[in-house]
């Protein structure tokens, strides 16, 4: 596919090569546009802004981007070629965990930093976590630790799980079982649905669900998948006087599609864009918009703040060589549009949170209600913790 080959440079303002910072971007364009194309969105306006104030230490910086196809193998060969033939400065991007695990084990091999925008799993910044890799996105422990506090108090003790069978979604199943575990000893896990990213049956799956008779589920399905689970269990009655909790299912690139058919009372993490007040998020939603004419999505966000904790990271180092920049990343902090984040020394982590709420329909459409946001350094664990998890590579 030739969309998977080309990059595409993009840069505000003309700069000389010598004054140029070239960074590698990939990510899934053609296998995933609802989360990539706003994501880009991000990154390209506060690229933007970047350069328009001057650059980094005086010079532009230039991102050239690649499509992975979702494909870990594609997105290996992007970063090689942008590494090699481009002579990129760094890496950045990439969504799916698969992916992210297998472009962070190039970082390692080659020696070129890399900022995970994206990837969920844990093992990226824990078991296998290397020097050269840093994590933007709240991981799937964070996120399911936020979510257990709320499942926690729920009544119910019988609980399923569905979620996709690739690294994402065992990774956040395991989480959310450990968490939820721990906080309720008394739970029991009936049922385990794993249908293949982006194939899901959904009415075998639903018959499997409710066969088991769960008081609770916790769905970790998105996307396409997502609307053929929500379609066929509304249909069938599945999610009839049963809690749901619901990874991700509260961002609009996944609640916005579902519509009127948006399931009332799910406990999800998302991002309700048109309820935020702070001044960082008004600020970042004008601009968007002023650019844009549309509205953000959860990518919007992923996109801006990994761009600009680039910017930052090099604007500390004072230095393009992948060892300062490994030096200034560790401890940095960066401003985004959700607040204030650090980027932990001992496990690249960044301190990004999430909101927590439930789904409602408002004027036939899908939308976060009764929501908080979590800060992602309560999510963490000690850093006593995390060197024996990363000890383990």
């Amino acid at each position: 596919m030739a969309a998977v080959t080309a990059a595409v440079a993009v840069a505000a303002g003309p700069a000389q090569a010598a004054d140029t910072i070239k960074v590698g971007e990939i990510n899934s364009y053609t296998a995933l546009p609802a989360f990539t194309e706003p994501y880009k969105k991000g990154w390209e306006l506060a690229l933007e802004q970047i350069n328009a104030a001057g650059g980094v230490n005086g010079a532009k910086i230039e991102v050239i981007s690649k499509d992975d196809a979702g494909k870990p193998g594609d997105a290996v060969t992007a970063a090689n070629e942008l590494v090699s033939r481009e002579g990129v400065d760094l890496l950045m991007g990439t969504f799916f965990s698969h992916i992210g695990l297998a472009v962070a084990d190039y970082a390692k091999q080659r020696q070129v930093f890399f900022v995970a925008a994206e990837p969920l799993t844990d093992a990226i910044v824990w078991q296998k976590g290397n020097d050269y890799t840093f994590r933007l996105r709240p991981s799937v422990y964070m996120q399911a630790n936020m979510l257990a506090d709320e499942a926690a108090k729920l009544p119910a003790k019988r609980w399923a799980t569905v979620a996709p069978n690739y690294e994402y979604g065992t990774s956040a199943v395991a989480a959310f079982k450990e968490a939820l575990t721990a906080r309720r000893p008394d739970i029991q896990w009936v049922e385990e649905q794993w249908p293949p990213q982006g194939k899901i049956d959904a009415g075998s799956v639903v018959q499997a669900l409710a066969r088991s008779e769960p008081e609770a589920i916790f769905n970790v399905t998105f996307g396409p998948d997502l609307i053929k689970l929500v379609r066929e269990g509304t249909t069938r009655g599945l999610f009839e006087g049963r809690e749901v909790v619901s990874l991700l299912t509260g961002e609009p690139e996944y609640i916005d599609p579902l519509g009127a058919e948006t399931p009332e009372g799910w406990i999800v993490t998302g991002y309700p864009w048109d309820k935020i007040d702070t001044p960082e998020h008004k600020a970042f939603l004008d601009a968007y918009q002023a650019k844009f004419n549309d509205y953000p999505r959860l990518g919007s966000i992923v996109g801006y703040a990994t761009m600009m904790s680039v910017g930052e990271i090099l604007k500390k180092a004072g230095s393009t060589e992948t060892p300062a920049l490994i030096e200034a990343a560790k401890g940095i902090a960066v401003a985004t549009p959700l607040g204030p984040i650090t980027y932990r020394a001992v496990d690249h982590q960044s301190t990004l949170g999430a909101f927590v709420g439930r789904t409602a329909v408002v004027d036939g459409k899908g939308t976060m209600v009764d929501f908080e946001y979590r800060d992602g350094a309560d999510y963490l664990p000690p850093p006593d913790e995390v060197r024996l998890l990363r000890a383990t590579n």
